[in-house]
């Protein structure tokens, strides 16, 4: 009985530490750099054309 409770300890074990640092961990952060907006060029670029378009006539609310 002793060998089978140290059998499934080990396995738990296995498991966790397959879990915690497996193959699957490597692939887990972003690969490209992420930009927030207000750091985004072209981002501002197109709001600031945005802003100064005048208002559009002709149209009722």
């Amino acid at each position: 009985m002793l060998y089978v409770l140290a059998a499934i300890g080990a396995l738990t074990v296995f498991m966790l530490l397959w879990k915690a640092f497996g193959p699957g961990r490597l692939e887990t952060a972003p690969r490209g750099r992420v930009i927030a907006p207000d750091d985004d060029p072209d981002f501002l670029r197109k709001l600031g054309e945005q802003t100064k378009r005048p208002p559009e006539e002709g149209k009722d609310s």
